[in-house]
């Protein structure tokens, strides 16, 4: 009985160990990162980028790239307007989000347990910075996979990111009374550990 004790608790700390050296990647295809647009004061839309990438490495840096060439409206011609004129990706292809995650927390997840965490993180956008802070909840999941979800959604402002003359364009060009400058931001992460 003592020896296989001794077994377990072997093979719990080289879990451990090896959770903490390993490196996830996001799951583009399992992945979502959608965004609420709202015209004419209370017609809202939900859309989403179809291209992220990135991941979580040994240190515990995360970082998700999107491609905002990507931006998914469900309309052809909106999709084109926003890349040209709202992002502008001839000269910003991709927006960035960064952070530090605290590994110890999530080594400390358990097969099928959740953890909810507040995570510092910084956005890269349009040739602007700023410090955000993301309401999160993680989930180890069964088959060497991590979820990491918006437990609320961030609410990002056009004029952080010097989008404003970007969203009157569109304004414009769609013959709109308005659009909001407050964008809804919420996202449903897979992660798969890097063998």
């Amino acid at each position: 009985m003592k020896y296989i004790k001794a077994a377990l608790f072997v093979l719990l700390a080289g879990f451990t160990l090896l959770t903490s050296a390993s490196e996830w990647l996001i799951d583009n295809d399992h992945s979502q990162l959608n965004f609420i647009s709202t015209k004419k004061v209370n017609i809202a839309e939900v859309h989403q980028f179809t291209e992220l990438r990135g991941g979580l490495d040994a240190s515990g840096q995360f970082s998700v790239n999107i491609n905002l060439a990507s931006v998914d409206t469900h309309i052809s011609i909106r999709d084109s307007r926003m890349a040209e004129f709202l992002f502008e990706i001839e000269s910003y292809a991709t927006a960035t989000l960064s952070a530090n995650i605290d590994l110890d927390t999530l080594d400390a997840i358990s097969l099928g347990a959740n953890s909810r965490m507040s995570v510092a993180a910084t956005l890269e956008l349009h040739g602007e910075s700023k410090a955000l802070e993301l309401d999160v909840i993680i989930t180890r999941l069964i088959g060497g996979q991590l979820s990491v979800v918006s437990a609320q959604p961030v609410i990002l402002n056009t004029a952080d990111f010097s989008l404003v003359a970007g969203v009157d364009k569109l304004r414009e060009i769609a013959k709109l009374p308005s659009i909001s400058q407050a964008v809804p931001v919420s996202f449903y992460l897979i992660l798969n550990l890097k063998r």
